[in-house]
């Protein structure tokens, strides 16, 4: 499978996080279009099917991500 390259995922992620502060604080309709535009393109370049899946995998991609892993499926 193809991935996005992390620079872009990056900039869709800090784009995602964003767009979900400014719709906190105005949460207009083109506001929520935007956002979910932004979040369905991360789970195109993920090849997720939801947001939060897609957030989660992006981080992973981003450099320095296994350096500080939270991740809830590590081995003991």
């Amino acid at each position: 499978m193809l991935m996005a390259h992390p620079a872009v995922l990056s900039g869709l992620v800090e784009r995602y996080w964003a767009l979900a502060v400014l719709c906190a604080q105005d949460d207009t309709p083109q506001t929520r279009g935007r956002m979910d535009d932004v979040g369905r393109t991360l789970c195109v370049a993920t090849g997720t099917s939801s947001v939060d899946a897609a957030l989660a995998a992006a981080r992973y991609r981003l450099p320095g991500a296994r350096t500080f892993d939270d991740s809830v499926l590590a081995t003991r």
